[in-house]
């Protein structure tokens, strides 16, 4: 009898052993290396960087929002690894129409790792390599947990953009994984996940920190530095914080986890 795996939008798909898989999702590229699947990997995104530098060994289709059709079919895949977030819808119906199987993930929570190894392992024959990440990440979501439970509850603004300022709404995953370590993510009372805010002195004394993300927009000290002269009186609530680590899922959540405490408990600058 032939196994089924629903993937984020209740789509079947069979078991496929033999699949060959384009992923247009970076932190999906990564997981399937983790799961032992590097021979069933065909192609991937120019923003697909992990592993460096076996990654670079696959053949790269563009980008998450806009892919070479050409290229793809060129590389005969049966499936194509996509998700909500990252990646157009057109591109995926498109993608569905001209014939693959899509793969659809939506992690929203980082507990929600769990059945994403059991979707990407069950359907291409890596159940055992899932099984064993789950129980890594089951470790590492534990120790955060129980650390967490001494820790203050801290307000955060986490941005993603500048011109405009964009942050992160109280649902999306990163905001969860924030929350593991008890810092709560701003609420804007903007129905978007990734809202545009004013980023000045009414909406910086609603919180604590101010976590610089190093993605989409790659933030770094300098920008910092800006912030702390344009306003001086919450200098020292800007952190720039590893936007990898926390926002990426599959099996980058296990080191991501690790980081997040010690991020709680970093050295403030």
């Amino acid at each position: 009898m032939t196994t089924h795996f629903h993937d984020a939008i209740g789509r079947a798909h069979e078991t496929a052993p033999d699949g060959r898989i384009v992923s247009l999702v970076p932190s999906l590229t990564e997981l399937l290396f983790d799961l032992g699947l590097t021979d069933r990997l065909v192609g991937r995104t120019q923003f697909c960087v992990h592993p460096n530098p076996a990654v670079n060994k696959v053949t790269s289709v563009g980008g998450t929002k806009k892919i070479d059709m050409e290229i793809l079919r060129g590389l005969e895949p049966t499936h194509v690894l996509v998700n909500v977030d990252e990646n157009p819808k057109e591109m995926a119906d498109d993608l569905s129409a001209a014939g693959y199987d899509v793969v659809v993930t939506h992690p929203l929570t980082v507990a929600d790792n769990r059945a994403l190894y059991r979707l990407i392992g069950g359907i291409f024959g890596a159940a055992e390599e899932a099984e064993r990440l789950e129980t890594k990440f089951d470790a590492a979501l534990d120790a955060v947990t129980s650390a967490a439970a001494g820790w203050p509850e801290r307000r955060v603004l986490y941005l993603i953009w500048r011109k405009p300022w964009m942050t992160i709404a109280p649902d999306t995953y990163i905001a969860d994984m924030l929350a593991l370590a008890n810092l709560r993510s701003l609420n804007t009372g903007s129905p978007d996940r990734y809202p545009e805010i004013c980023l000045d002195a009414a909406i910086l004394e609603r919180v604590d920190d101010v976590l610089f993300s190093t993605e989409p927009f790659p933030f770094t000290e300098k920008h910092l530095d800006a912030f702390r002269r344009e306003f001086p009186d919450h200098a020292a609530k800007a952190r720039l914080i590893d936007a990898e680590m926390v926002s990426w899922y599959g099996s980058r959540a296990v080191p991501g986890l690790h980081y997040l405490a010690q991020f709680r408990n970093g050295p403030r600058t």
